[in-house]
């Protein structure tokens, strides 16, 4: 039974009559409603456990500075705002929960007791915003280096480096950054000794080929054996949601192509979808289709790179070779259509950035049928090998619950045998009208991620043939004047249609004040822009919530009692990328 907005809200209110909540409208159709501080802890506990059909996954956790925000349409008073969102698999549906905090106390109870998927939410609030989350294990900065000052997603923070003045490293500072960098492992909770024996504590990054990044991974071992981890993450961390806030809704899209970098198109996707909601776009179904298309091939080009540096990880390393040479074709086609490879900054507000060109049908179709015999012999190389096997089967397991309470999504999660792909299940774009399966696997291994990818690929094959097969035709850009920038026909007729264009350009729409979430099912997972206008050119918040960001948090749980080696088999195997994590 599909649960209503006022259901939710209602079952909350009735079950807790004394607790005041403030509801409000939201662009995007979520159930949005303002509850108190006090009572966050048991209105959440009863969400996640005592409501039916509940919200079993801690989404996404974040806040905003509301201290200049001028169009707050009767919301509550408030100094910084922070929300969940909570997702309900039974139900399809998220939940949007707000409380408002004021300057002199900014303080809430940490959820961590709830859902251990708070613990980086909240450090990452901290670090962001100074709000702190009492009885949370750990709270410390996650981001930002321990020395620094401020809180960067602060409307009063410098957005430019150029307002920060020169950087300076003194001997003197140098000295106490790498002092802050030094782990105290009884601050973590953790033991020296036991019995008699000492733990050794190893550094593995962040400079190391295994992590795929700037990522460092404290380990805890017991001889070989990994007693804990500690990842130490935001080497990679540059601001992406502060830039987000500084540039026009048109001009930020280049900078979505750099978060998961390896996505392409995937990133502009998520944040397109939450600015027409925005706006109340309505993209036309060519436009639709080829972003569908474009999207797909994104996802294969994607895999391939985890196919093959997978593979090298664990020893093998023919693979690589193969599967890049293949994305280079991919990349042929990319390149193509878009001028641009790797971030091709394409998609535009309304549609894309123009048709397709002359040839394209024969080039993906020449690939799409090129494609397939080069995934069945990599199935006999790679999958099939004993020792890839003896290195993934049985490794890093975890339960479709386990999963969920951690806040796994994509092709992670689908490993533990959960069906739950946002294509099918929150079909955007028009997916609902594509035949395709959702590949799962049963135990959530390394070896079954891994099979899981593989099948993606093969099902994005499908989802590209019926791209070429039905494309619709019709304009490739909606006309409204709000996606930006116009058409390019639309912009040299007279002087006013130039003036027109060039605003649009370089200032970018005027979005109407409101707030939306746009999901997509990205290559790693769920990648949703959770986007709040004040009605200017710009966005007044941009939150970016990553699927690499929940799923490093759960690598600790994946290699306890495992060895060194299996560490570097689960970090390959959850197909992260660390400008993904840090942003």
């Amino acid at each position: 039974m599909q649960v209503t907005e006022a259901t939710a809200v209602d079952q909350l209110q009735e079950k807790f009559p004394q607790v005041s909540l403030v509801r409000e409208s939201a662009r995007d159709g979520i159930p949005t409603a303002w509850i108190p501080a006090g009572h966050v802890s048991e209105l959440m506990q009863f969400l996640k456990t005592g409501i039916e059909q509940p919200y079993a996954m801690l989404y996404d956790l974040t806040g905003i500075d509301e201290r200049v925000r001028v169009n707050r349409d009767g919301q509550p008073a408030s100094d910084v705002t922070v929300v969940y969102h909570l997702l309900s698999f039974e139900r399809n549906e998220y939940i949007r929960l707000k409380v408002a905090l004021h300057t002199n106390h900014l303080s809430l109870p940490s959820i961590t007791a709830i859902w251990p998927a708070a613990n980086w939410y909240e450090r990452e609030v901290w670090d962001m915003f100074g709000v702190r989350f009492e009885g949370h294990p750990h709270l410390e900065r996650i981001l930002m280096p321990k020395t620094w000052v401020g809180h960067p997603l602060r409307k009063d923070h410098p957005a430019r480096a150029t307002e920060m003045g020169p950087f300076q490293l003194p001997e003197e500072k140098e000295e106490r950054e790498q002092e802050a960098l030094r782990f105290h492992p009884e601050a973590w909770g953790m033991e020296r000794s036991r019995d008699g024996a000492d733990f050794i504590f190893l550094n593995v990054g962040p400079q190391h080929p295994g992590t795929h990044g700037v990522l460092r991974i404290v380990l805890q071992l017991d001889g070989e054996e990994i007693v804990d981890a500690v990842p130490d993450i935001g080497f990679h961390h540059r601001g992406a949601e502060k830039m987000g806030e500084r540039q026009s809704w048109h001009t930020y899209i280049p900078y979505t192509d750099r978060v998961d970098y390896l996505g392409g198109v995937m990133n502009n996707f998520a944040y397109l979808i939450a600015v027409e909601k925005l706006a109340g776009i309505e993209v036309p179904p060519r436009a639709r289709t080829i972003r569908i298309m474009l999207a797909e091939l994104f996802r294969i080009i994607s895999h391939l790179v985890w196919y093959g540096t997978f593979a090298q990880d664990l020893g093998q390393m023919s693979p690589v070779f193969y599967t890049f040479n293949d994305r280079e074709k991919a990349f042929g086609i990319i390149e193509a259509i878009c001028g641009a490879r790797m971030h091709p900054n394409w998609f535009r507000i309304g549609g894309v950035a123009q048709d397709l060109p002359n040839g394209w049908e024969a080039m993906v179709r020449d690939f799409i049928s090129y494609f397939p015999p080069r995934l069945r012999e990599y199935d006999r190389e790679v999958l099939a090998n004993r020792i890839f096997k003896g290195r993934t089967v049985g490794v890093g397991e975890c339960t479709t619950q386990e999963a969920v309470e951690w806040g796994m999504t994509g092709p992670n999660l689908r490993a533990t045998g959960f069906a739950w792909d946002f294509r099918k299940k929150q079909p955007y774009s028009g997916y609902e009208n594509f035949e395709f399966d959702i590949p799962t696997a049963l135990h959530g291994d390394c070896y079954d991620r891994a099979l899981v990818r593989v099948e993606e690929m093969r099902q994005s094959v499908r989802i590209i043939e019926q791209c070429v097969n039905h494309m619709p035709d019709g304009p490739y850009k909606s006309l409204d004047p709000l996606a930006s920038p116009p058409l390019k026909e639309r912009t040299m007729h007279d002087i006013e249609t130039l003036i027109t264009h060039f605003l649009s350009v370089s200032w970018g729409p005027v979005v109407p004040p409101g707030e939306a979430l746009g999901a997509i099912e990205a290559t790693k997972g769920n990648n949703g822009y959770y986007l709040v206008s004040d009605g200017g050119t710009n966005s007044y918040r941009t939150r970016i919530r990553t699927p690499s960001f929940p799923h490093m948090q759960m690598l600790p749980l994946l290699c306890r009692g495992r060895m060194i080696p299996d560490l570097l088999a689960v970090l390959g195997s959850l197909d992260y990328v660390l400008a993904d994590i840090d942003r």
